[in-house]
């Protein structure tokens, strides 16, 4: 659908040819309506003598374009308009020119509600008094002038009218549409019939029932307007539920769904304007840590005052949105009135410096602004969003209040911008292919039991093949592809340990999580969300952390940690021995289970230093009591000596290999039997 701007302005190519088309279109009309008033008859009583039923239909169809609804249902219209109905009663009880008067004060009252420019509003009042004119002539010619009686021919003749109306309206508009935006004619005019078909077969089948009711009494007519208005309260109905898809239901601000239909719109504006549009993006900083101490409802309200304002003295043409969580977007283009991008940021900060009272708690609030402008930054939505967000991690790290998109933050290759759109659509259906899930199973060193697998990522590639799951971590990490990764990853392994269950192997899962995951609040939600949707026991579910996730914000990730263990996930220290600071995370964190780095444990048999390392954690875990599991055990060796000092777990390639869901469940049942 194009955009207001661009329905009120020329092309910037050719304009001469298409305000040529609306001046024969004017011309036509005029010509039109002379030929078809000089021909028909003057009503009994003369002009000004038609009885107080037409007055009030006329009436009526004015008053039903005082407040237009906007559904996106008639995508290729900004509006759905009613007034059609009153317009062909009037024409088949009163004739052409009385018909003709009502159609343009609708169409006038009409264009002032959704400010139309002056030219566009007399080619609406052309293009339909032509349609109009070409309906009377089809009337006339089917034997229904005259007083109208409500016969069957006369309905079938105000049947055949409205669709020849309807044809020709969307006939020109979609001449106009094709000389203004390009395309082909007939594609134009057939998403026209299906934007707007089942509307103006319903105003046609009613226009007879109000034709009918005009001619028996005017208390008829007032009568009929109730039917009419259902319509109207229908698509009002439609319009709120598409508002409310379209919006936050806690902040009533814009959701992603509306704020990227927003900026499309605005993209498209300032491409046919050379103008410049505004995308940034504010993650508040540790807003996690007003929930834990304060609760959600808190943090709640949080996010509805700072909603207020955003939206306190907001220029027009600003749009704010709520990404969900502790995420909002804005967007401001250069013709709404934006002049510099970085002061946008600037005012966005302002409004966090005072601090929020909240009851009895005066809250501190803090957060980190990333910028993408077009067309420098980017060309479509997907860029600029992703651009702004790489700027705001850029803010993040460097402890500034705000970043605008470099190149130099961006580390990915265009090959690896284009995984992640691939990604992005793989993920963008649940059942979509391309996502799964291997399984590695991890094995209890004293018995042999399998106690569990670990769910490895992979994906394949459409035209690459199967993709190394490290590059799209990657690529993915900084961008909120990740979130959608991990809610994926989390979906099909919670399905599979559900299976697993049914089918009588006691098994737990460990999943890997990211750093997005652990600073997000709604991380927890959503597990919990999920984990009761499937039926599953959460202390089955291990989820598995790097010290370097720890170590991106300690305070926020700890807080997140503490939420996810009092849920009664498993939390494993993934990678143990590799970062910088391991004894302090074991003393803060509910950590249940440590995994040593595959690093130190697939040679240990010939290197003492990573024996002594192994050999040293497996007595910590002990002194502990948190369980060890060896990663990359590769040979008998290695399990035995691991076995001999006590280790809990292994998990390698001596025992398996990472295996699709089928192939671990033919492999448990040979294991059991070799057991």
């Amino acid at each position: 659908m194009a955009t207001t701007l661009m329905r009120n302005t020329a092309p910037s190519e050719h304009p001469g040819r298409y305000y040529g088309f609306l001046a024969a279109v004017a011309v036509g009309a005029i010509v039109c309506a002379v030929a078809v008033t000089a021909e028909g008859e003057v009503p009994e009583g003369g002009w000004f003598g038609v009885p107080f039923a037409f007055w009030l239909t006329a009436a009526l169809a004015l008053v039903a374009e005082l407040r237009p609804t906007r559904w996106g249902g008639l995508w290729m219209s900004p509006i759905a308009s009613i007034y059609l109905v009153y317009v062909l009663a009037t024409m088949v009880t009163w004739g052409f020119l009385p018909a003709l008067i009502v159609q343009c004060g609708a169409l006038v009252v009409l264009s002032v509600q959704i400010s139309s420019a002056g030219w566009r509003t007399v080619f609406n009042m052309s293009q339909q008094g032509i349609a109009l004119a070409l309906a009377w002539l089809v009337w006339d010619a089917l034997g229904g002038a005259g007083e109208w009686a409500g016969s069957a021919s006369q309905v079938f003749a105000v049947f055949a009218a409205g669709i020849v109306w309807t044809l020709v309206s969307w006939g020109l508009v979609a001449t106009r549409t094709a000389l203004r935006l390009g395309g082909g004619w007939t594609d134009l005019f057939a998403q026209w019939a299906r934007s707007e078909w089942a509307l103006r077969v319903t105003q046609i089948a009613i226009a007879p029932i109000l034709a009918t009711a005009a001619m028996s009494s005017w208390w008829l007519v007032a009568a009929s307007a109730i039917p009419i208005f259902s319509v109207y309260r229908i698509l009002q109905a439609a319009a709120d539920r598409e508002r409310e898809a379209d919006h936050d239901p806690l902040t009533g601000l814009l959701n992603r769904k509306g704020f990227q239909e927003l900026v499309d719109s605005k993209l498209i504006d300032a491409g046919e304007t050379n103008t410049a549009v505004a995308v940034l993006i504010l993650d508040l900083d540790r807003f996690a840590d007003v929930n834990s101490a304060l609760g959600h409802e808190i943090g709640d309200k949080l996010l509805v005052e700072l909603a207020h304002r955003f939206l306190a003295d907001k220029p027009p043409g600003k749009a704010i949105a709520r990404l969900g969580g502790d995420e909002f977007a804005f967007v401001w283009a250069e013709i709404d009135g934006m002049t510099d991008p970085l002061e946008c940021a600037r005012e966005i900060r302002a409004r966090l410096d005072a601090p929020i009272v909240l009851g009895d708690a005066s809250v501190e609030v803090d957060g980190s602004v990333g910028i993408a402008v077009f067309p420098d930054d980017g060309q479509d939505f997907q860029t600029l969003f992703r651009h702004a967000d790489i700027a705001m991690y850029e803010s993040k790290q460097r402890a500034s209040s705000f970043a605008r998109y470099a190149p130099e933050y961006d580390h990915h290759s265009p090959e690896r911008l284009r995984l992640l759109g691939d990604v992005r659509r793989a993920l963008d259906h649940p059942d979509a292919p391309g996502v799964n899930l291997f399984y590695q199973p991890q094995v209890r060193l004293a018995d042999g039991e399998v106690i569990g697998a670990e769910a490895l990522l992979r994906y394949n590639h459409p035209e690459r093949g199967v993709v190394n799951p490290a590059e799209i971590i990657e690529t993915a990490e900084h961008s909120s592809v990740m979130r959608m990764l991990t809610e994926r990853v989390v979906d099909i392994a919670l399905r599979q340990l559900r299976s697993w269950n049914e089918t009588g192997y006691d098994l737990r899962m460990a999943v890997n999580v990211s750093v997005r995951d652990l600073q997000s609040p709604e991380f927890t939600d959503f597990l919990t969300e999920r984990i009761d949707a499937y039926g599953v026991n959460a202390s089955k579910l291990q989820l598995e952390i790097t010290e370097s996730a720890l170590m991106a914000d300690p305070r926020r990730v700890v807080v997140n940690v503490q939420r996810l263990s009092d849920l009664g996930v498993g939390i494993s220290l993934d990678d143990f021995g590799t970062g910088f600071s391991s004894m302090q995370h074991l003393r803060r964190l509910p950590v249940t289970e440590i995994k040593i780095d595959k690093s130190f444990v697939t040679n240990l048999v010939d290197d003492p230093d990573n024996a002594a390392i192994v050999s040293t954690t497996i007595d910590l875990g002990r002194a502990l009591d948190v369980e060890v599991v060896a990663e990359g055990v590769e040979d008998e060796a290695v399990r035995k000596q691991l076995e001999g000092w006590g280790c809990h777990a292994g998990q390698g390639w001596h025992f398996a290999k990472p295996m699709s869901p089928d192939a671990f469940e033919r492999w448990m049942a040979d294991h059991r039997g070799r057991r």
